[in-house]
């Protein structure tokens, strides 16, 4: 059994909305960020993919199964939604195993694994710890530990970091790298780092569609030579905002270091400038938004 996602034309609609608009992807073992914007369709698409949704159209196979086997699809996916909960009064250990017993988990097979899961997430030493006195880091940890348990070929995570402070962001992120040796992991977020730090193979989606769908270095080539630094007076900063896509700015009393995304030279005395993938992002974006704003 391949581990692969293949999705083909996919639709979803809620009533009247569509979410999703002709959704095609292939996603291999690795790593796999889902970049977008709040409102762009990523937590739909998740859903889909961990049957939470059902599609409208299109053809979606996970490992080669048809993603309506719904059993199935669940003894090969784990999941780690963005508003994951658990039972505040319960340790680390207690929840993880009341959670596996949920999944069908034998008691034998609980007393092996929920230890093990503690060790991976790093939370061993917590293992009677309530819930409810968990930092936001510790709890997605926890999280992932009952994505984890039954040992599937995919993993989704939904909005993993929001909210986390930086040293637990990494410490997260590193977590899931990890995991990600011998299966797929997406990552869907609207945090251009988490993506830049971990994905080698992104898709951006935004309003239901895709607009990228490739390597990191190639959505970095997009913008090669579009990107330039240059600075301006705190008077002029307005003006140019208006005028071009500003992606940084860096205030010193009267003047501003600014980093402006443009398919030609913006003014004078604006040098060239490497990329990243927040300017790659904003300049993809940016064209979306021009295009509707013709239709």
């Amino acid at each position: 059994m391949e581990t692969k996602i293949e999705i083909k034309d996919l639709s979803k609609h809620f009533g009247k909305k569509q979410a999703l608009r002709h959704v095609n992807l292939e996603i291999g073992p690795g790593m796999f960020g889902l970049l977008g914007p709040n409102g762009a369709g990523k937590t739909t698409l998740m859903k889909v993919l961990v049957t939470l949704a059902k599609k409208t159209s299109g053809e979606v196979t996970l490992c080669g199964i048809p993603v309506s086997q719904c059993s199935q699809i669940r003894k090969i996916v784990g999941y780690l939604p963005q508003d994951f909960s658990m039972y505040g009064n319960m340790g680390a250990y207690e929840a993880l195993d009341y959670l596996a017993v949920l999944s069908g988990m034998g008691k034998q097979e609980r007393a092996k694994k929920v230890p093990l899961m503690l060790e991976k997430v790093n939370l061993g030493d917590q293992h009677k710890t309530k819930v409810r006195a968990m930092s936001g880091g510790m709890k997605r940890r926890l999280g992932i530990a009952q994505a984890i348990i039954h040992d599937p070929k995919i993993i989704v995570v939904d909005e993993p970091t929001a909210g986390l402070d930086p040293e637990e962001r990494v410490r997260f992120r590193n977590l899931l790298c990890e995991i990600a040796k011998d299966r797929i992991v997406i990552l869907s977020t609207h945090i251009v780092g988490d993506i830049e730090a971990t994905c080698e193979h992104i898709a951006v989606l935004n309003l239901g569609e895709i607009l990228f769908h490739g390597t990191v270095s190639q959505l970095l080539e997009a913008v090669r030579g579009k990107v330039y630094t240059m600075e301006v007076s705190a008077m002029e900063l307005p003006m140019v905002q208006e005028q071009f896509l500003v992606t940084g700015i860096l205030t010193n009393g009267s003047t501003a270091s600014i980093k402006i995304v443009a398919d030609g030279l913006p003014m004078a005395g604006a040098k060239p400038a490497n990329p990243d993938v927040e300017d790659a992002y904003m300049y993809l974006m940016g064209h979306a938004s021009a295009l509707q704003g013709r239709e």
